[in-house]
């Protein structure tokens, strides 16, 4: 079932028969409440239970948040080394959301931040900007995820972790948010960042960005369905989303039209 219109938060039930998916490896959700502990980061969940799972916040005001993913993964790296691709951060999309004081928040997977450290400086010493956990590789936490390759269910916990330690460590806006690869997950894959005390972010707009070939649809895909509250996908991976720096200046444009605001994610999901 999903979330009611003015609820963005959405819990699985810690027992029972499975879910359907609703995405690759991605299951049914159930809505719930769930609240950021007094005194933590956004997205903090008491560790030791099953994350919440998040699409979008209340259907009220006029906030919307703008999330840009920061995959980076061996291959992608190999493909930096040899010279056959020369970016996967798009700097002209951060310049612009510097440029028009534009609050976003950013999923890093820990290569790439290892990747662009002095990037990640950046975004961490913007106020406006929040930092939340994509994975260290980008590695699938279910079969059959987009082709990514899978990493080892004993290895989701540590994996998660270690880039909240990678992240953590240039200050900034930190947050417990995290999103799986793809949007992909299942109850293993929920079971095992239980202990992390974080919240899921999957999102209610996906912009289609990675390998568009025309900033046109990327705009439509982000537009046709937002909403109050709604969390728009983007990338901010160049190589891999080439279109996405065209396109956000006419997102931007598109949202001011519909009345609606970019606003950082925690702020959107009424956590802070």
């Amino acid at each position: 079932m999903r979330t009611p219109a003015n609820a963005g938060i959405l819990r699985l039930p810690d027992a029972g028969p499975a879910a359907t998916p609703t995405a690759p490896g991605r299951p049914a959700t159930q809505p719930g409440p769930a609240r950021t502990p007094a005194g933590t980061v956004p997205g903090a969940t008491p560790p030791g239970t099953r994350p919440p799972v998040v699409d979008h916040g209340p259907r009220t005001g006029n906030k919307v948040a703008l999330t840009f993913d920061a995959d980076m993964t061996d291959a992608m790296r190999y493909q930096l080394r040899s010279g056959a691709v020369r970016s996967y951060a798009n700097l002209k999309i951060i310049d612009l959301l510097e440029r028009e004081q534009v609050p976003a928040t950013f999923f890093l997977t820990g290569k790439w931040v290892e990747q662009y450290p002095a990037v990640t400086r950046r975004l961490a010493a913007n106020p406006r900007f929040e930092l939340a956990n994509h994975t260290y590789g980008h590695l699938a936490f279910t079969p059959d995820c987009y082709g990514l390759p899978r990493i080892a269910e004993r290895e989701m916990t540590a994996d998660v972790a270690r880039t909240f330690d990678v992240v953590a460590a240039y200050g900034g806006r930190q947050t417990r948010y995290f999103r799986f690869p793809g949007l992909c997950h299942d109850r293993k894959a929920l079971a095992a960042l239980a202990p992390l005390g974080l919240t899921v972010v999957d999102g209610d707009v996906v912009s289609g960005d990675p390998f568009a070939k025309s900033w046109r649809p990327v705009v439509r895909a982000a537009l046709d369905g937002v909403r109050p509250g709604s969390v728009i996908v983007l990338h901010v991976t160049e190589a891999n989303a080439p279109m996405t720096d065209e396109a956000l200046p006419h997102i931007l444009a598109g949202l001011a039209e519909r009345g609606l605001e970019p606003a950082p994610l925690s702020e959107v999901l009424g956590a802070g």
